[in-house]
């Protein structure tokens, strides 16, 4: 296991059972049973902006696509930028949303 604080042993089997999971409706039961619907709905708002960003779509464009506040888009955009990079490799394998909302 790695040093990372955040790296517990409940963490590393969390990811493990994403990790496990074979289709996209077992990745949602999961979300289902393990989120609130309102961290579900915040998790998917910040990949839209993070695809968005990565497309190149302004902050306020962002903002009226997405109902993001600026500080989350800003935040957001640091991720993306100097995050642990799992935007960007999530992004190279779904492509980005271009100002659209739709998937590239």
């Amino acid at each position: 296991m790695p040093s990372e604080p955040l790296r517990t042993p409940e963490v590393e089997s969390l990811l493990a059972a994403f990790a496990s999971l074979d289709s996209a409706d077992d990745v949602y039961a999961f979300l289902l049973d393990v989120c609130t619907i309102r961290e579900i709905q915040e998790m998917a708002q910040r990949l839209a902006v993070a695809r968005m960003l990565a497309g190149g779509v302004h902050y306020p464009e962002i903002q009226r696509a997405t109902g993001a506040s600026p500080t989350t888009i800003s935040r957001v955009s640091r991720c993306v930028n100097y995050g642990a990079g799992g935007y960007r490799r999530v992004i190279e394998r779904l492509g980005t949303i271009e100002g659209t909302g739709e998937p590239s």
